[in-house]
Order: C-alpha cells, then structure tokens, then sequence
C-alpha cells in the first residue's frame, strides 16, 4: 500500500498500541484508506489483535473494507 500520509500511535493501559494510518489510493489519490490497528510488539515482530479498514471516497463517503485474512480462509 505504500507510505502513510499520516500516522498515529498510543499506548494502550495493556500495553498493547493503538495505531491509525492513513493511505492515498492508486486509483484516485482524492481517497483515502483509513488502517486502525491493536497490535502488541512481542519476540521482536508485531503481533495483530484487532483492524479494520475503511474507505474513503472522493465524494467524502465512507464503507468497510473486507478483512483481506478473512479471504484467503
């Protein structure tokens, strides 16, 4: 997906980190992908507990994104 445009990041009370990117499409850089993500860094990777992605159009409306692991099931 390339560089975020924006990123952000917070600890969470359990220790876990609460991420927020934001992506530029290829196909129209006027929407975006917005990727919230709970992931813990353990034994020197990081681990997903939770994510979602959402789309952004350019007229400014929004939907969810399919879980791509969900997919190759």
């Amino acid at each position: 997906m390339g560089r975020p445009k924006e990123s952000f990041r917070r600890k969470l009370d359990d220790g876990k980190t609460l991420s927020v990117a934001i992506f530029p499409t290829k196909k129209d850089p006027t929407a975006e992908v917005i990727s919230i993500q709970v992931q813990n860094y353990e034994d020197e990777i990081w681990k997903n507990f939770g994510k979602i992605a959402i789309y952004r159009s350019p007229e400014g409306k929004y939907s969810q994104l399919p879980d791509r692991e969900r997919q190759s099931e």
